[in-house]
């Protein structure tokens, strides 16, 4: 990490994982005490405590870098948001899809309550997962002779969840690159499946196996196509630390759950049928630079998330100062030393978020021989996600 990035990175690390181990301690100790007495009493404080963590990076976005996510859909997609379960569903263009999200969740009201189907690393990054693991996100480890029961078991724990819920789940298995798109076009060339353009062939079981599942209590599929304009910068989290801004554009289309396919095969082919038209969309939007069969949408710039940062900046520096004037910290080589060396914790550890959020670093599609594809991509497909 570059001197100047660190300059900026490491004490917005500093706040974030200062606050964020005091709302792992506060969900630890619901888990412990709440959650034995009333699961829905600690999902209602859960969601509370775990919104004050999130709204830092929804700060980030906002008020920091300056992230303009622009949303296309119709008006009564956007009033519904926030006020029903849903399973959401979108192409992994860049490298914070995930923090896209949690946006829209948190201009729907329901960023606390919002989960994703993640790899089973993710729950052991330091706060964020371990905040994750708490929210009942669902960590599989990309196998799906391992993954077949969590998944079910974890999906069926959500049907008595209290307030609306989004769960993200990004079927195409892992972030998009030009290498993945290559190896995606060559296996649809060998095997007859439409080749795409924009997108990777999406892994269907995981898909199958939600909506099998969530079709009783969840009414609604939210189809989120996520796109980035020709004058726009990708977005990274560097870019973001370092309060670089960009655009990103969001299509959203909702599908009713109860006008889904009844068979598993059907529903595989909805899902990949889907893709093929999200394909399309996307040609569109490079030809026009946006996403024009559907209404902008204004969702605003709330002053919730710089009153959480706030907030949050005061406690954490008053509390330092005291601790400083308890301590005497700085006062002797050996407390220089302890700080120095807690400093470079935080900076190896915002260091690792942002290479564990690029694309590059994410595991690539394998190019196999034509005869082994069809056997072997419908078991790759769902160990990714």
């Amino acid at each position: 990490m570059a001197v100047a990035a660190a300059a900026v990175v490491v004490p917005l690390g500093l706040l974030f994982f200062a606050s964020g181990l005091v709302v792992n301690l506060i969900q630890a100790i619901c888990y412990v005490l709440v959650r034995p007495l009333s699961k829905n009493l600690y999902r209602r404080v859960n969601r509370v405590v775990a919104e004050l963590l999130w709204l830092e990076l929804v700060w980030i976005i906002d008020w920091w870098a300056g992230l303009k996510v622009q949303v296309f859909t119709d008006s009564e997609t956007l009033r519904l948001m926030g006020k029903e379960h849903a399973l959401v569903i979108c192409n992994h263009k860049s490298d914070i899809d995930w923090l896209v999200g949690w946006v829209l969740a948190q201009r729907s009201g329901c960023l606390g309550s919002t989960l994703a189907v993640m790899k089973k690393s993710s729950k052991f990054l330091p706060v964020i997962g371990w905040s994750m693991w708490f929210s009942e996100y669902l960590f599989l480890e990309r196998s799906w002779a391992k993954d077949e029961n969590t998944l079910k078991s974890g999906l069926q724990r959500l049907s008595d969840y209290p307030l609306p819920f989004w769960l993200a789940l990004f079927v195409e298995g892992t972030r998009f690159t030009q290498a993945k798109l290559l190896a995606a076009q060559e296996y649809a060339a060998s095997t007859g499946y439409p080749v795409p353009r924009n997108t990777l062939i999406p892994r269907t079981k995981g898909f199958v196996a939600a909506v099998s599942h969530m079709r009783s209590f969840v009414p609604a599929i939210y189809d989120m196509t996520v796109a980035i304009p020709k004058s726009s910068p990708a977005p990274t989290m560097l870019r973001l630390f370092k309060g670089q801004p960009s655009v990103v554009h969001v299509h959203i289309k909702r599908h009713l759950m109860k006008e889904l396919p009844e068979t598993d095969d059907s529903v595989a082919q909805w899902c990949r049928d889907i893709f093929v038209a999200k394909d399309s969309l996307l040609d569109k939007h490079i030809a026009e630079d946006t996403f024009s069969d559907q209404e902008l949408q204004d969702t605003g710039r709330p002053i919730k998330s710089l009153v959480v940062v706030i907030s949050w900046a005061c406690l954490v520096i008053a509390g330092f100062i005291k601790f400083l004037q308890w301590s005497s910290l700085l006062s002797s080589w050996k407390g220089v030393a302890f700080s120095s060396f807690g400093l470079a914790i935080v900076t190896a550890l915002m260091h690792i978020l942002i290479r564990f959020s690029q694309s590059e670093r994410s595991t690539p599609s394998k190019v196999v021989p034509a005869k082994k594809k069809i056997e072997q991509l419908e078991e790759s497909n769902d160990k990714q996600h």
